[in-house]
């Protein structure tokens, strides 16, 4: 089914990906004319695929619950922000926030991510196959972040449980966060996340790992400076 962002408002865009009808076998939608609307896609909660052709705002397929969302340009800020479970694609670049809050699913972003990429995140995986801006997995919690470029300063700020691998140059590492080791267990982790992303030119053992050194988790006055 096509829905056209010209023809339609947002609001009734949403609605209809929102709230589709069960006996009815329409599973696979196409977003046109996106031109930048914030929000396309939030909320969706069947499984179902839908394309967005072109560019989207803020807090694409937020909230997300089981649908699989492919974006054919860039996002803005929040890109699948507080998504539980399903797959959000970016073909292009993501702008700061991306998959920040999200306590499952998979998100992929095909370009580079800004600032504060998995900021928070629960649980989710997060691919990137460019590079993330400065303090990337800022208080994360548990899941992945992949990222097969470069990363910028304070990675890993404040960090909790979550496994970050890193295939280029970490400009630096944020309170906390420290590198660990590569053992099998992670290296079999890792190659399922890059099949996932259909990743065929890089390996595990290119990767190095980050985590937390778990300092930070009851107040300790010898570490008082990393507060």
């Amino acid at each position: 089914m096509i829905l056209d962002l010209k023809k339609l408002e947002l609001r009734k865009v949403n609605d209809t990906l929102q709230n589709l009808e069960r006996k009815k076998n329409d599973r696979s939608f196409t977003v046109l004319n996106p031109e930048g609307s914030h929000a396309v896609c939030a909320g969706l909660t069947d499984d179902l695929d839908v394309t967005i052709k072109g560019h989207v705002g803020y807090y694409c397929a937020g909230m997300n619950q089981n649908a699989h969302v492919t974006v054919e340009g860039n996002v803005g800020t929040g890109v699948g922000e507080n998504m539980m479970s399903g797959t959000v694609h970016v073909k292009g670049n993501a702008s700061q926030s991306a998959g920040a809050t999200a306590h499952g699913g998979l998100l992929i972003v095909d370009g580079d991510t800004s600032s504060r990429c998995g900021i928070s995140m629960k649980g989710i995986d997060i691919i990137v196959k460019g590079s993330v801006g400065h303090m990337s997995a800022f208080m994360a919690q548990s899941g992945n972040l992949v990222v097969c470029g470069n990363a910028g300063e304070a990675l890993g700020d404040s960090l909790y449980e979550t496994d970050i691998y890193v295939r280029g140059k970490v400009r630096s590492l944020g309170a906390d966060c420290v590198e660990k080791k590569m053992d099998n267990k992670h290296t079999k982790k890792l190659d399922k996340l890059l099949k996932k992303a259909n990743i065929k030119n890089f390996k595990a053992r290119d990767f190095k790992r980050y985590g937390s050194s778990r300092k930070l988790y009851n107040f300790n006055i010898d570490n008082v400076s990393n507060y």
